[in-house]
């Protein structure tokens, strides 16, 4: 499960890092500390110019929440599922009606300082809330599918995106049974590359979460509405 995440870092910044052309048009002016599902995110996507030409990274704003493109709208243009697809199992992109066609096509990566998660407590009481991080402040590139959704033919295309999931090794079980599944620089062209599909050993890797950091902070994060530095201090 991922269900919040953090992204401090200005897309402009990220496609020189990425090597990337930034498409977002300055839609992103501030950092986000808490980012939750229905929000417009930066993602990274590969497209090819020409039939032959070497995909070019892009990085476009998205809505976190996938909408296949069969999904009606209401009345009022809107779509129908109350419940965003947030995230998606990498074990069954090849077969769920939701993500499948995404996944033969369009795969994007979805970057982020670090992610939260909640674990249980074993006496009835609120969830711990705790950080994920890389060690040293880099981002982490986790895998992702994104499609166009439409309300009517006649409308321009919304861009949404789903975060994938994988099982939680090592500490990061202790905490939750999914983390994101987390892709290194080597593999990102061959996740966005639109000429195959999911590449179904990076589906089953077992992740090396190393350079991952763990930290309990407070319950401040629980509430969407704060969103600063402070969520991301030790409790």
């Amino acid at each position: 499960m991922c269900g919040r995440f953090v992204v401090t870092t200005d897309p402009a910044l990220l496609a020189a890092r990425l090597d990337a052309v930034d498409e977002t048009d300055h839609r992103f002016g501030r950092p986000n500390y808490n980012v939750a599902p229905t929000t417009t995110i930066a993602a990274v996507v590969a497209r090819h110019e020409e039939p032959g030409d070497a995909a070019a990274r892009r990085i476009l704003p998205m809505r976190w929440g996938l909408l296949p493109p069969w999904v009606k709208a209401d009345a009022a243009g809107k779509p129908q599922p109350k419940s965003p697809l947030i995230n998606a199992r990498a074990e069954t992109l090849a077969s769920s009606p939701a993500f499948r066609a995404s996944a033969r096509r369009q795969r994007c990566l979805v970057p982020m300082d670090g992610y939260y998660e909640w674990m249980p407590n074993p006496e009835p009481g609120p969830k711990t809330p705790f950080y994920m991080h890389r060690r040293d402040g880099s981002p982490i590139l986790v895998a992702g599918l994104w499609s166009a959704w439409r309300p009517d033919e006649a409308s321009a295309p919304m861009l949404t995106c789903t975060i994938v999931t994988t099982d939680a090794v090592g500490g990061l079980a202790g905490i939750h049974n999914r983390m994101p599944l987390m892709l290194d620089k080597d593999d990102w062209d061959r996740w966005l590359s639109p000429d195959e599909p999911a590449p179904e050993d990076l589906l089953a890797a077992r992740a090396d979460i190393s350079d991952i950091e763990v930290r309990e902070i407070s319950r401040l994060v629980n509430r969407v509405a704060n969103n600063g530095p402070e969520l991301l201090e030790p409790a």
